[in-house]
């Protein structure tokens, strides 16, 4: 299996209504200083909609920028949709929110 795979695997995991942050997925799926490849192989889902990649957020709770599948306001009203919490200032609320 390759990493992605295991990227994917490892994001479909995550409940509905939680969030885990791109280095726990990166050490989740086998390798904890591939944070960044974790986004590469998110920005690629093959399967939008099948694999939950709003769900995965940045390890202080900003939102991606560069969502792939429409942008930030997408993936923070997905979440939203989901019951994610937010904190004041745009970053999701990891205190109870964060998976696992």
């Amino acid at each position: 299996m390759t990493f992605s795979e295991k990227v994917y695997e490892t994001v479909c995991q995550i409940p509905h209504g939680k969030v885990c942050t791109y280095g726990r997925i990166a050490a989740l799926a086998g390798n904890p200083r591939a944070c960044r490849i974790v986004g590469y192989a998110l920005h690629r889902n093959p399967r939008p909609g099948e694999i939950p990649c709003h769900r995965v957020v940045f390890q202080d709770g900003r939102l991606a920028a560069g969502f792939a599948f429409g942008g930030e306001e997408v993936q923070r009203n997905l979440l939203k949709e989901e019951g994610v919490v937010f904190l004041p200032d745009g970053r999701v609320d990891l205190t109870c929110c964060l998976w696992p």
